[in-house]
């Protein structure tokens, strides 16, 4: 077993913990109320048990990995807290005199260890099994929503993503003392990589050797993350064009370049399911894979709160078969039964446009026909840019040349009466009030835990850093609520 390569620590120091550390600590309330000896479970084939010299203790990488994600701090910059922050030590498991890891170590433990592994559902589904034991999660709701991370380099080049590290390094020097401005090299001006990379070199040493402020923790993370990017220049700035992160759209006028997290939330603030994607795929399309993964963790779900963009007429269907009421006002352009292509044409909510398969929004819409019987008889036409269709890998079938390329709906008002009726009760109108909740929980992972972008590249950076953000945001509510 991994544990057994542990040894017992013993310290005529460890006494300071009592001291130093209170009772109210949140990282001793975690490790009070958390028990890490499933990550010994999870990891064990990840570990050889028979040959070479013992490995560090996971459930302490794990917590290193933990810490980052409560207190967004750089590898290099945690490690460097640990070695004189008394409370990391004693949430690390640790004597007050042990050395700390070497910071890589912490990349290979996420490279060699968490890869291929469901880190996402298995911490989400221990914390709500943890809430369920406390008797902390009494509801029976969930409330849905997606909550857009940009990519880390969000379509930048290299050059500028050395610029935007260098000028923050500055910034935080001057922001202590603007005339050690004169001590630093001269900016370069000339539009080459490998100049801006030698500026940046030449910066990072000049502020090593001539500044006393260098050892500051205002200069060291900014100085660390510039040292960071440009000493695996090739490697590390190669991977600023983010392969698989894409354009979403938070509106009619706005996009971003990155993913999506699909959160299921209690009515208590537990996260019970998250999902992420791409940027660009549909919030609706994800709804019954969350109720999904919600059951599994635990959870009896008998209602669910959303907005528009979960009333697709097959998200109505799932929720009638299941015996679940679903909180989601309809849209007419969500809900008609009667448009063609559903599989490659999918509404955006937030724009009010449909999408192509290909990723590209329409430009505009308009109504056709007469208003009779309600509206049957009208349409509406969503009109696409041909520039882009001329030019797609999937016109073939799609687009035959023309003027315009259009993809029509029809408007069905009475389509879902059911849900157009029970929209309208008082029940429905008291429970959507809970939707604000998890709009909260989104601002939170994003400015108290760093989500708000990716901190690495690729899917799979992101669904391990979801994973974590996710986990610490979880185990916070649950000694909140337990106090």
């Amino acid at each position: 077993m991994i544990r057994q390569q542990q040894t017992l620590v013993l310290s005529p120091y460890a006494a300071l913990y009592d001291i130093v550390v209170p009772k109210d600590n949140v990282l001793r309330q975690i490790n009070e109320r958390v028990d890490f000896t499933f990550i010994y479970e999870e990891l064990e084939e990840k570990y050889c048990l028979d040959n070479g010299r013992n490995a560090i203790d996971p459930i302490r990488m794990f917590k290193y990995l933990l810490l980052k994600a409560i207190f967004e701090l750089s590898d290099v910059d945690i490690v460097e807290r640990s070695k004189y922050d008394l409370s990391f030590k004693f949430f690390l498991g640790m004597a007050p005199e042990d050395s700390v890891i070497d910071p890589s170590s912490l990349t290979k433990f996420r490279k060699l260890r968490l890869k291929d592994m469901d880190l996402l559902d298995m911490l989400i589904g221990k914390t709500v099994e943890l809430a369920i034991q406390l008797n902390i999660i009494q509801s029976h709701s969930i409330i849905v929503d997606a909550t857009h991370t940009k990519a880390r380099y969000n379509q930048k080049s290299p050059r500028e993503i050395l610029q935007d590290r260098s000028r923050k390094l500055r910034k935080a020097i001057y922001s202590i003392d603007e005339s050690l401005k004169e001590k630093l090299p001269v900016k370069n001006v000339v539009d080459t990589l490998e100049e801006e990379i030698e500026y940046c070199e030449k910066l990072a040493k000049a502020v090593e050797t001539q500044l006393e402020i260098a050892q500051l923790p205002k200069i060291t993370e900014p100085l660390n993350l510039l040292k960071e990017t440009t000493s695996d220049n090739v490697e590390q700035l190669r991977i600023s064009e983010d392969q698989d992160a894409r354009v979403g759209h938070k509106s009619a006028d706005t996009s971003f370049f990155g993913y999506k997290t699909h959160l299921a939330m209690t009515e208590e603030r537990i996260i019970t399911a998250a999902i992420i994607t791409t940027g660009e795929k549909n919030d609706g399309k994800q709804l019954q894979t969350l109720i999904e993964k919600s059951k599994m963790a635990g959870m009896d779900v008998k209602t669910v709160i959303g907005d528009r963009a979960y009333s697709e007429k097959d998200n109505i269907a799932y929720s009638k078969h299941n015996n679940i009421e679903l909180i989601a006002k309809l849209n007419p352009q969500i809900t008609q039964g009667g448009r063609k292509k559903e599989d490659e044409f999918e509404f955006n909510k937030d724009a009010g446009m449909y999408v192509c398969k290909a990723g590209h929004m329409a430009i505009r819409k308009a109504k056709q026909g007469r208003k009779k019987e309600g509206g049957k008889n009208q349409r509406e036409v969503y009109y696409f840019d041909v520039e882009k269709c001329k030019s797609c890998p999937f016109k073939e079938g799609c687009y035959n040349g023309g003027a315009s390329k259009t993809y029509a709906v029809t408007m069905l008002s009475d389509e879902h009466s059911e849900q157009a009726e029970f929209q309208e009760k008082e029940y429905f109108k008291t429970k959507a009030k809970e939707r604000y909740k998890i709009e909260a929980k989104n601002s939170e992972l994003k400015h108290r835990h760093g989500y708000d972008v990716a901190s690495s590249s690729g899917l799979l950076g992101m669904q391990l850093q979801g994973a974590m953000a996710i986990f610490a945001v979880n185990l916070k509510r649950i000694l909140k609520l337990t106090e």
